[in-house]
């Protein structure tokens, strides 16, 4: 796979300054040094009307939310993107997501409620899962109260943020839920052992940040148990049907380890009758959607995505 000139210039500056790779952190430090690259790659702080932080209930007790309105969004009635951050259900939270966030809602004119799940290896599949589906609940229960349009709301997120994202949309499917659509950021849809046989997890698997190690790093805390990885809510690709789902927007990248899973899930979302827009960018590596500071393609996913919530908020 032949790698996006400015992936190659941020892997050469990754390599020229020495730092060790999250996987040989400790989890304290793995956890800042995210947030810390996050802030260094992600581009600038966009200036948004409202920062909010709010908490929805949970059936493990409080989940902290927050709300970003955009300069010149209504008041009531909004609609809103709800965002679930990446991070192999291990890293990542609300502060490394914050300018994805504002970038999201600036773009696209809507509200975006991130989520601040429970991760790893304090709290192992399926908690994550079960946060995610509970704040979507939560939200659209609330959503007069947070000055949203309930029939308006939309989930979306990268990675493990797009694995929870899948199942989400399955959960409000069965809970008469309708959102407007889905956003699948590279997604990570099968974590069985075997889907170490895909093509992009055997190519790709070199390419920094999500190398191998990195994956069995996440995968060994988020799965300490591995017959969970068969449950539909950790392996969404798994579930009995798809039918009746959120129309989607599933985003890959090149150069990603999860290329592939991402395209799977595509499919079989075609098959299952849900309209599915597909886009990949060629030579990107796993993350990108968070280097809009330093990697063109991400800007213009970011882009994709605030095009298509307005089509789907404006339907």
């Amino acid at each position: 796979m032949k790698l996006d000139p400015d992936v190659e210039l941020l892997l050469e500056k990754m390599r020229e300054s020495g730092e060790p790779s999250l996987d040989q952190l400790s989890i304290e430090d793995a956890r800042r040094a995210y947030v810390q690259n996050s802030e260094r790659l992600g581009g600038p702080v966009v200036d948004v009307a409202l920062v909010q932080d709010v908490a929805a209930s949970g059936p493990a007790g409080p989940i902290p939310l927050r709300l970003y309105r955009p300069h010149g969004l209504a008041a009531h009635d909004a609609p809103a993107l709800i965002y679930i951050h990446g991070g192999g259900w291990v890293i990542g939270g609300i502060e490394s997501h914050d300018k994805v966030c504002r970038q999201l809602a600036d773009r696209a004119g809507c509200a975006v409620v991130s989520i601040d799940y429970r991760l790893a290896p304090e709290h192992p599949a399926p908690a994550g899962a079960v946060d995610a589906i509970a704040a979507l609940q939560w939200i659209a229960e609330h959503a007069d109260d947070l000055g949203l349009d309930r029939t308006r709301l939309a989930v979306g997120g990268d990675s493990a943020g797009g694995s929870l994202s899948a199942v989400t949309a399955i959960s409000a499917r069965d809970a008469g839920i309708e959102l407007r659509a889905q956003i699948l950021i590279y997604p990570g849809t099968d974590n069985r052992a075997t889907a170490w046989q895909y093509p992009s997890r055997v190519h790709n698997a070199g390419f920094p940040p999500l190398t191998r190690p990195m994956m069995e790093y996440f995968l060994d805390k988020f799965l300490p148990d591995e017959a969970a990885a068969e449950n539909w809510r950790v392996s969404p690709l798994l579930a009995a049907s798809l039918e009746g789902v959120a129309p989607t927007l599933v985003i890959t990248g090149g150069a990603d380890v999860l290329h592939d899973e991402g395209l799977l899930y595509a499919d079989r979302l075609d098959d299952a009758g849900v309209a599915v827009i597909r886009r990949n960018f060629p030579g990107m590596i796993h993350g990108f959607i968070e280097m809009s500071g330093v990697l063109t393609a991400a800007r213009e996913a970011l882009s994709t995505i605030a095009f298509y919530l307005r089509e789907r908020f404006g339907a």
